[in-house]
């Protein structure tokens, strides 16, 4: 499986979707009004980095099931 490259895009949105967040909570926790803006700006973008996560992981899952697990 490690060497499937879609298995690998799928492990590398997984991280970038952990770094996001990970990245906002820790703005969040900040005062200022800059820093809350910075950290609503990075969830959205979590957002949307999770939305294409799971878009990859469905592809990964369907395209496994219709070529036998290969």
């Amino acid at each position: 499986m490690l060497k499937d490259p879609l298995f690998l895009l799928v492990a590398a949105a997984c991280l970038a979707v952990a770094v996001i967040l990970a990245m906002g909570v820790s703005t969040m926790g900040k005062p200022g009004v800059e820093n809350g803006k910075r950290s609503n700006k990075l969830m959205r973008w979590r957002i949307i980095a999770q939305f294409l996560a799971v878009l990859l992981i469905l592809a990964f899952v369907t395209i496994r099931n219709q070529f036998g697990g290969q």
